[in-house]
């Protein structure tokens, strides 16, 4: 474990209104990666499958090019943006509303420890705190302070994400918000950003463009024949192929940056040329 007093802290992190005292660091990943370009992906715990196949893939892509992908470690939006960023063998931190010696929810703790073998998990609060309500929203403001841009993929309209999204705003940083159906309580909070001129996020390259970031070409990805495999899925494709699924997921990421293949419900399809 690291502690990063308040000058040690990363510029964009130390510029906030409230920044932290200290901030409480775990993981393999080196307190320069909170220095680099990162994106807050944050949205509701009770997620819809959609709302779950879109953080993922932001995850995933993000992660691809370069992006370090914060979130909460939350159930739902969060855990799957982390997963997602793991799938591309990326970057992920962790922020979390708790001691930094916990892993919570209990039901992340596996996912914790995948977080902190190759990136990091942070906290304002020492060892030993315990969660409380009120510590999560406060925590937000160190989400949002680490990241160049936020997106909220769902929200309630009472959701902790918008939070998130207030304290990013404060910040004169990027939000950007997933559009959703006017009949979904849980789009309800994200279009309330888009009414009040959050941007509308309807692809990766939207993120990557406010991040100044391009996504990286996969040099004679089309020649590769795995392709020849598709359509399946990833425990399809590594029970053919016999290749780890973390390898496959890097792969498969690498050829949806490429425009190669689409996914959708979980099954990847290769699209046609041009």
């Amino acid at each position: 474990m690291t502690v990063l007093h308040r000058r040690e802290l990363p510029p964009l992190l130390g510029a906030i209104h409230d920044p932290p005292k200290r901030l409480y660091v775990r993981g393999v990943g080196g307190p320069e990666l909170l220095a680099r370009p990162a994106v807050a992906i944050v949205g509701a715990r009770s997620c819809s499958p959609y709302g779950a196949q879109v953080a993922r893939m932001l995850g995933r892509r993000l992660a691809a090019a370069g992006a370090v992908v914060v979130s909460g470690l939350a159930r739902g939006i969060d855990g799957e943006a982390h997963r997602g960023a793991l799938d591309a063998r990326g970057h992920t931190v962790a922020v979390l509303g708790c001691g930094i010696d916990r892993d919570y929810p209990a039901a992340h703790a596996a996912l914790a420890r995948e977080i902190a073998e190759t990136s990091l998990l942070v906290s304002e609060y020492e060892a030993g705190v315990e969660p409380a309500p009120w510590r999560f929203p406060a925590r937000n403001r160190i989400l949002a302070g680490l990241c160049l841009a936020t997106i909220v993929v769902e929200a309630r309209e009472r959701s902790g994400a918008l939070i998130t999204a207030d304290f990013a705003l404060e910040e004169g940083r990027e939000v950007l918000a997933v559009p959703g159906e006017i009949t979904s309580a849980l789009s309800a909070g994200t279009n309330a950003l888009l009414r009040l001129g959050a941007t509308p996020l309807t692809s990766a390259e939207d993120a990557l463009d406010a991040l100044g970031l391009e996504a990286h070409a996969v040099p004679e990805a089309a020649r590769d024949p795995l392709l020849d495999l598709l359509p399946g899925t990833i425990d399809e494709l590594a029970a053919s192929t016999g290749r780890s699924v973390r390898d496959l997921a890097a792969a498969l990421s690498g050829f949806e940056l490429a425009g190669l293949v689409a996914e959708g419900e979980g099954v990847f399809r290769r699209l046609a040329p041009g």
